[in-house]
């Protein structure tokens, strides 16, 4: 008998246990609670519905009631919904056939297997239920900013705890290069979205979506919370710049300006927690040759060819700045690019009398590997020429050559076009 009062002393403790850990409203839990015990009843007797179950998880306790009707001795055919008048006499003596006899039920008495049965049926449906919750929750919150607690940190991602203990996931793919996390470390991201894969919700953060950036903005900028200013399209090599075109729809608003603020201060904290990424913030137009020119600022364009069928964009400036356009390790050509949904070439413009004794590189197949002439094509570099005249940095940085390849290189065009010049 003590064994069976320690099981129900032990349930008791789970249904405690569960009102103070679970985050689980009260009613949803009576109901799971009183469907777990009519669901063991059920199970042990064939039928429930003769049965009260009453449930109090504010003090963790229960009861249990059954209903039976009174019948004459000896006419007794189901005892779970009969009791013989003799056997209600012993109750009160005043009961009489076909009177209801409604009296509490010791649950231990089911047996420590029907407990043990009930335990995991509960913990079960309460997890799903926890699962249920954390999703409806978090999918209403995909593409809003979060924050949580550093609780581990591993090679591949971070595991963070949002106000209410639940686990989200960074992955370190959404990380920032330069992000650097310790247990206990507060963090903010985006809620990029939400997996579901067999019932179990997944909370997965990132911080380098253009939506969280955007999400930033809108923390800091009160005429885009009023509407008044739109951001209209975010490119980002996250840690290293973004690109974000904003549209005024207030004539006497400069979009730019709201957003970066009085000497840049509406953005330095954003900057801050992206750690050092550079914002530029442009006007955008549906023009899409004047979008093109602004993005690729700070270099001054001479010409632009559009082939919208292919997006592909051919871009042309003087010398001096095609290295402008590419942008420091090819950044800004890049950004442009996603910003525009164009893949952009650019090309140096040749002076007059520039284009003489000029060899295109693909020509020196046999002295140069195709992948470096590839690579110099890539930044818009597509003669000998082109090659000598650019700044040896620009061949090391935008082209991501070795400085050993970049003077092996320089010499082979050089000492090819001097054989040209002593031809001629």
């Amino acid at each position: 008998m003590a064994t069976k009062k320690s099981e129900q002393i032990s349930l008791i403790d789970t249904f405690a246990e569960f009102k103070e850990t679970k985050n689980i409203d009260r009613p949803t839990l009576v109901s799971v609670l009183e469907e777990s015990f009519r669901g063991a009843i059920a199970k042990m007797f064939g039928s429930d519905e003769n049965y009260s179950v009453i449930v109090n998880p504010d003090k963790g306790d229960f009861e249990i009631y059954r209903d039976r009707i009174v019948v004459a001795d000896g006419e007794v055919t189901d005892p779970n919904k009969e009791v013989s008048l003799s056997e209600a006499h012993e109750i009160d003596e005043d009961f009489e056939v076909g009177e209801e006899l409604t009296e509490s039920i010791d649950f231990a008495k089911f047996g420590r297997r029907a407990i043990l049965t009930l335990r995991q049926t509960l913990a079960s449906k309460i997890l799903d239920l926890e699962h249920d919750n954390l999703y409806n929750e978090y999918k209403d919150k995909v593409g809003t900013i979060v924050s949580g607690e550093v609780h581990n940190v591993w090679k591949n991602e971070t595991l963070i705890l949002d106000e209410n203990d639940r686990e989200l996931i960074l992955p370190k793919k959404e990380q920032i290069p330069g992000d650097f996390f310790r247990k206990g470390d507060i963090v903010r991201a985006v809620v990029a979205r939400v997996d579901n894969t067999s019932g179990v919700p997944k909370i997965i953060l990132s911080r380098t979506s253009p939506m969280f950036l955007q999400r930033l903005l809108e923390n800091e900028v009160p005429e885009l919370a009023d509407g008044l200013i739109a951001i209209k399209k975010i490119s980002r090599l996250p840690g290293r710049r973004a690109k974000i075109a904003v549209e005024s729809y207030d004539d006497r608003i400069d979009p730019v300006g709201a957003c970066v603020g009085v000497k840049g201060s509406r953005v330095h904290g954003i900057v801050r927690e992206l750690r050092g990424e550079n914002l530029d913030v442009i006007p955008w137009t549906s023009n899409l040759e004047l979008l093109i020119s602004r993005t690729l600022q700070p270099a001054h364009i001479n010409k632009i060819s559009i082939d919208n069928e292919n997006r592909h964009v051919d871009v042309y400036l003087d010398p001096d700045q095609v290295s402008l356009a590419i942008g420091n390790g090819g950044a800004n050509i890049k950004l442009a690019s996603l910003l525009t949904e164009m893949t952009i070439d650019v090309f140096r413009e040749l002076q007059e009398g520039e284009g003489e004794n000029d060899v295109n590189l693909d020509e020196f197949t046999d002295d140069i590997e195709p992948w470096i002439i590839e690579q110099l094509k890539g930044i818009g570099l597509t003669t000998a020429r082109n090659v000598l005249n650019a700044p040896r940095e620009l061949l090391i940085e935008q082209a991501d050559l070795e400085e050993e390849t970049v003077d092996e290189v320089l010499a082979i065009l050089r000492e090819e076009l001097e054989e040209e010049e002593e031809t001629e």
